[in-house]
């Protein structure tokens, strides 16, 4: 069993279990032998790598850096980790990671005080998204207004799909189907600094833009 925490990408190559003979010695020739199951962990596209707990009956452990794997298999522990080279992976999971969709991409855009304008930084980030959303032939893409705590939770409501409404607005003035874009405000109930009632933060005034 493999429990993933925060990002990175896990690639396996599963084999048939099989408890008939003992446990073969480590060969990375062969990594879908009957009775192991290899586990690699992988970077983002942005190169952040997560964590990965690898465990079985017999023991576990864990992968947290770009390229390390184990060798889960029956009755034994999960095997000591090494690094896979690029080559490696290539060689082992190429046609599995090609076929594969691209990763989702995330931004953050911020905005003026009480207003539905972006900061100058964060309007300049617009081409970004623009051209990430043009490589995509099916893209989708998710955006949601947030709001500092100035002012009450029904007006910071419709701020934040104010401010969400005018990103979409951005996108598809540059030729973007508006059909593909969701549009939705948290208002103030997801703030990234937590502030009291009635407190201005530059870093709650944002969109966030997932692109699918």
């Amino acid at each position: 069993m493999t429990s993933a925490q925060c990002a990175g990408v896990v690639v396996t190559v599963l084999a048939t279990l099989v408890t008939a003979c003992g446990p073969k010695p480590l060969d990375l020739s062969d990594p879908a032998a009957p009775g192991r199951t290899l586990v690699v962990l992988l970077p983002d596209a942005d190169g952040s790598v997560g964590r990965v707990n690898v465990a079985n009956q017999s023991g576990s452990i864990d992968l947290d850096a770009a390229r390390e794997s184990t060798q889960a298999m029956v009755n034994r522990p999960p095997s000591p980790v090494s690094t896979l080279s690029e080559r490696e992976v290539n060689r082992i999971f190429g046609d599995a990671l090609s076929a594969l969709p691209p990763a989702p991409r995330y931004y953050v855009l911020f905005f003026r005080f009480e207003s539905d304008q972006l900061t100058d930084d964060s309007r300049a980030l617009v081409v970004d998204i623009q051209e990430a959303v043009k490589s995509r032939s099916m893209p989708e893409i998710a955006v949601v207004g947030h709001t500092d705590t100035m002012g009450t939770p029904r007006a910071n409501f419709e701020l934040g799909l104010k401010r969400a409404a005018s990103v979409r607005n951005l996108l598809t003035q540059a030729g973007l189907d508006g059909s593909t874009i969701e549009v939705r405000s948290l208002g103030e109930a997801d703030l990234v600094i937590k502030t009291p009632d009635e407190t201005p933060e530059p870093r709650n005034r944002r969109v966030e833009v997932t692109l699918r």
